[in-house]
């Protein structure tokens, strides 16, 4: 028997990497401009303390800001992408360091700015604004200045600058205890093999089809946690303190405020996401008991929510395949949408295939002068590929809009949204191959994809998001945050969010301790919200006409010239209120239905 080998780098065809030209030429042209832009690093000091002279003056500094950041931004991008060619390649490693010592100088050098900006008074910084030479910078000055009230003394920001540290240090032991510390042993998976049991396998583990192979890694697993819980609890505590702490010394009501403000988000898109969903917690609750008929058991567990129902089904897709199928799905976006993303997919845009030493996973990676690039490490028999690789050209043609129709210091979308383009796109998808079914098991296995990805993006980071807000309030009111409390907070919402007839094993009590999206609170929220709008305008492309495409694609070129909450209302979508999250909750009611008449 021969073992398969991955190529080196320097074997892969040109035709199946990427071709990062439209950001430097080469290596020797990104030196180029590397040092161009470490020379320009002394130019901010020639605008301090005069920021507030004159228009000209401003709008010169401004200027020289946004050309700096856009030229950094091609520079960056190119050494970061090209580390993840080849992860042991020096060369790029190197490239990658370099700038980004570079980009710490460059912010030392232009610190100044923010805070120069935000002490100019507000009549003068009016006046200031009115001038027409000010224009470009104009909504730039507006979100800055939203902060005003937010921000304190020179000597009270140097004070909580230098705590930066400090602040980081609950965080950084816990990945250091999550990540390099804990060791989990092994396992033998359902084909007899010894695999090392971590954070990655231990995912492949709960898609096993042996149920024995699941309850074994799920308990061996936690036993890890329960071991370290009080280190853990102590960790995320001190998290949670920390964004107790500066929220107060920031002069927000709470630190969920805090959180929400920078996207001008109000504290209501919060609670009502919250609310929608327990409002549908009947739902989830049956979809779990279709789930443990169908798959013979008499009691589910955690362990036996991720395997795949209908496990025997085998698609296989090459890459031109794959591409077809993603066109030919995404054809409601309409012919230039279409055009300009198979030029891409069947050119250079994407890296496809796994190398020796090439990052894992998936990402686009977008630019306001590059191409939108995707990193795929694409396997012909799983079509979990073919939905991640739509996924990834969502973003990227959310970046190839927005840098076409705004300008530089407009076309970045912000996290709020980033995720609506990319999770439309996997919903074009699912309807298609739902169309193009070829049996009623195949139909039944696309179903359960979708339902389980709604389950997983919408219900489970939900309960997230409850659970930060209930302990960030716990923390506000000076309730203690003890390993007791943890878990009994963690255990009421596992009840509610999976039903009384689902077994909690007490291990469960303490996944709260293992999330890292925790350790940057009030986060998780936006990918149920991202994903509610998505199928919220999937549905009303797919079912509207010229109007209703014309405003998603405009959603596409928005980037980030107005608040994400304007920009998806201008799109159909009003966050505000419950409804795209209820529409959301509704397909997956249908599909649960659905899904237990076929199998």
């Amino acid at each position: 028997m021969t073992t398969a080998t991955l190529p080196a780098r320097d074997q892969v065809k040109p035709g199946d990497r990427w071709d990062l030209s439209s950001l430097c030429q080469d290596d020797a042209a990104w030196e180029t401009e590397y040092k161009k832009l470490d020379e320009q690093i002394a130019t901010y000091e020639t605008y301090r303390g005069r920021l507030g002279e004159s228009a000209d003056v401003l709008a010169e500094a401004l200027t020289f800001d946004s050309q700096f950041d856009r030229l950094a931004e091609r520079v960056g991008t190119y050494a970061f992408l090209k580390t993840t060619e080849d992860q042991g390649n020096s060369d790029s490693q190197a490239m990658k360091l370099r700038f980004q010592n570079l980009a710490v100088r460059a912010g030392q050098a232009a610190s100044y700015m923010r805070p120069e900006l935000l002490s100019i008074e507000e009549a003068r910084m009016s006046e200031l604004a009115a001038d027409e030479k000010l224009a470009p910078f104009r909504l730039q000055l507006q979100r800055l200045l939203r902060y005003r009230p937010h921000t304190l003394t020179d000597n009270e920001e140097r004070l909580l600058a230098m705590q930066g540290e400090m602040a980081s240090a609950a965080g950084n032991a816990f990945r250091q205890l999550n990540d390099a510390d804990l060791r989990f042993g092994e396992i033998e998976d359902h084909e007899g093999r010894k695999v090392e049991l971590s954070h990655a396998t231990f995912g492949q583990m709960l898609i096993s089809p042996d149920r024995k192979v699941r309850r074994k890694a799920f308990h061996q697993y936690y036993e890890q946690f329960s071991n370290h819980e009080n280190t853990l609890a102590a960790t995320l505590g001190g998290s949670i303190q920390r964004d107790v702490y500066y929220a107060r010394a920031k002069n927000y009501d709470s630190s969920l405020q805090a959180a929400l403000f920078p996207d001008n988000v109000p504290v209501d898109v919060y609670d009502n996401l919250i609310h929608a969903v327990r409002e549908s917690l009947p739902n989830v609750h049956h979809y779990l008991d279709v789930r443990r008929r169908k798959m013979g058991i008499d009691k589910i567990h955690h362990y036996d929510t991720y395997v795949p129902i209908l496990s025997g089904v085998k698609k296989h897709h090459t890459w031109d395949q794959a591409v077809n199928v993603i066109l030919e799905s995404l054809a409601p976006l309409g012919s230039e949408y279409v055009g300009v993303l198979e030029a891409g997919l069947r050119g250079r845009w994407s890296d496809r295939y796994p190398n020796r030493g090439k990052q894992s996973g998936a990402f686009s990676c977008g630019t306001f002068d590059g191409d939108p690039y995707i990193l795929m490490n694409f396997k012909e028999e799983v079509l979990n590929d073919v939905f991640t690789l739509t996924h990834e050209a969502g973003h990227s043609m959310h970046s190839w809009h927005s840098a076409r129709s705004q300008p530089f210091e407009y076309y970045n979308y912000t996290i709020f949204v980033a995720e609506v383009a990319s999770t439309f796109n996997e919903q074009l998808l699912t309807d298609y191959l739902l169309k193009n079914a070829a049996d009623d098991n195949e139909r039944a296995y696309l179903i359960n994809n979708e339902l389980d990805g709604i389950r997983a993006t919408v219900v489970r980071q939900t309960m997230f998001a409850e659970f930060e807000k209930i302990t960030h309030e716990m923390a506000e009111a000076g309730k203690p945050l003890t390993v007791a409390t943890f878990r009994e907070v963690y255990r009421e919402l596992l009840t509610a969010y999976f039903g009384p007839d689902f077994v909690i094993d007490d291990e469960l009590e303490r996944e709260c301790f293992r999330i890292p999206h925790f350790y940057r609170a009030f986060y998780v929220y936006k990918y149920a919200t991202g994903l509610s709008a998505a199928v919220a305008l999937s549905r009303r492309v797919l079912e509207g006409g010229k109007q209703e495409l014309d405003d998603y694609l405009r959603f596409l070129s928005g980037g980030c010239s107005k608040d994400p909450l304007d920009l998806l209302r201008d799109a159909g979508v009003d966050m505000t209120q419950p409804e795209p999250v209820a529409t959301t909750l509704e397909r997956f009611r249908t599909l649960t239905e659905e899904l237990d008449q076929l199998i």
